[in-house]
């Protein structure tokens, strides 16, 4: 009996290994990405001139959300990968926080950088208000809002265990 639950605990271990085909992925989606980043761009750059004040902030503020985005990704794979399927070896050049985010830091810091993404997109959306009606822009601002509670409430979750590890590591 022992040997079948070494044998059901090696599978189920081995299996995080099946999460490297999702990181996999998000890195050819984040190249992806990459390039429709490059066409705004190119599209910005040919148009700057033309544009007026309204429009250029508006492009850029698309621009720093595609980079937020692509922050966010690149930390998912990064700190899933660190967490959930192995650590990485020690390179010169190591980004200085990993091994430093669990997955209770993990979700308050994507949680912020979909706030810090929907403020942006709010900002575009209020900055082209005409285009809106006065319901969406009701509901835009209430998603937003939800969004911002939903990462305090992270914020305060992860706050509130760090505090009790620190508690039961001092009773230890």
């Amino acid at each position: 009996m022992k040997r079948l639950e070494l044998a059901i605990e090696s599978v189920i271990l081995a299996s995080r290994w099946l999460l490297v085909v999702f990181y996999l992925g998000l890195g050819v989606a984040l190249a992806i990405y990459a390039l429709s980043f490059g066409k705004k761009l190119y599209e910005f750059v040919m148009t700057a001139f033309t544009l007026g004040d309204t429009e250029t902030i508006l492009k850029m503020l698309g621009l720093i959300d595609a980079a937020l985005v692509a922050s966010l990704v690149v930390m998912v794979i990064i700190s899933g990968y660190e967490n959930f399927v192995s650590r990485f070896d020690e390179q010169d050049g190591e980004v200085h926080w990993l091994g430093t985010i669990d997955v209770g830091s993990l979700k308050v810091k994507v949680a912020s950088t979909i706030v810090a993404i929907s403020s942006i997109h709010l900002l575009q959306v209020f900055l082209n208000s005409v285009s809106y009606t006065t319901d969406q822009l009701m509901w835009l601002t209430i998603i937003h809002l939800a969004f911002v509670v939903s990462a305090l409430m992270l914020a305060y979750i992860d706050r509130v265990m760090a505090l009790a590890k620190g508690k039961k590591a001092e009773m230890d």
